[in-house]
């Protein structure tokens, strides 16, 4: 990836108004919009353990990770989802 990244604006709430405990903004599940208009997932990488059950339809790329976000903080920033355009 050859374009810089600029974080534009938080999607959702805080992690710490999701209820996340978090020492120094680390471990803090996050979802932020790029400026690009693309989305930056802050969270668990859990794909050692997930690759093998992907499904059939999926796959996940040498240059991918799986990553878990708590669903409390995907539903949480519903409101802050633009529609497709």
């Amino acid at each position: 990836m050859n374009t810089p990244i600029e974080f534009r604006r938080r999607i959702g709430l805080t992690p710490q108004e999701n209820g996340l405990q978090c020492a120094g903004c680390s471990d803090c599940p996050d979802l932020w919009e790029l400026a690009n208009g693309d989305f930056a997932v802050i969270g668990e990488d859990i794909t050692d353990a997930a690759q093998a059950t992907l499904p059939a339809v999926a796959g996940c790329g040498p240059s991918e990770r799986i990553i878990r976000l708590p669903r409390r903080v995907l539903v949480n920033a519903k409101r802050d989802i633009p529609d497709a355009v």
